[in-house]
């Protein structure tokens, strides 16, 4: 029996995202306790502002060493999403530098544009790199809904899907059971429902 837990700090879409697992028909409960962690088989972390704001509210808000267990070292299949996937790289560089969680390399810059505006607002495809259960039967229904103005730079090992924007950004990233996407499931319809699907299928 599939146990989803999003985690709530107070800067995501989180709702949204409840309504969307829901609606797929799992079980889904929003919490940040101990024990609905540690009994959940997959955990969900939206995200939306900025990088050094989410990194102290889920300092504070969010048991993190039992999350890190969970995750790391008990390997639960783990979706960042939008600043939910940022917050997953080493520094994040939006007003000032801040630590991330530090799983996977990497950092998080602004996007450098000349002749488009930020910050990337509205539906876009991406581009697979290379194969991951997130994107099975998604490779002709592959535009998603994108907020953002910053974006992960890690190594090329770690990237699922890059996202033109005038330039290239990396817009899923993997390593083992932790994923993160810098678009938005939840506001990108079919592909978004088929996405968060696949996720949760992850055993």
């Amino acid at each position: 029996m599939k146990k989803v837990c999003i985690l709530d700090y107070g800067s995501g879409n989180v709702k949204s995202v409840y309504n969307l697992v829901s609606y797929l028909g799992y079980e889904v409960v929003i919490s940040n306790e101990e024990m609905v962690i540690k009994s959940a088989t997959h955990i969900i972390l939206p995200g939306v502002g900025s990088f050094g704001a989410a990194m102290v509210k889920i300092k504070d808000q969010i048991p993190f060493p039992i999350l890190e267990t969970e995750i790391v070292h008990r390997k639960k299949p783990f979706l960042g999403i939008c600043v939910g996937m940022q917050v997953l790289v080493e520094k994040g560089y939006e007003h000032g530098e801040h630590d991330g969680l530090g799983w996977i390399p990497g950092t998080v810059e602004k996007l450098v544009v000349e002749n488009v505006p930020l910050p990337h607002i509205g539906w876009n495809d991406v581009i697979i790199i290379k194969d991951s259960v997130l994107f099975n039967e998604l490779e002709d229904i592959n535009d998603f809904y994108f907020v953002h103005s910053y974006a992960v730079k890690t190594e090329g090992s770690y990237i699922v899907t890059n996202t033109n924007y005038e330039s290239n950004f990396c817009s899923c990233l993997q390593k083992e059971n932790i994923y993160g996407v810098q678009f938005h499931p939840e506001k990108s319809q079919r592909a978004g429902q088929k996405l968060i699907h696949n996720f949760l299928s992850i055993h």
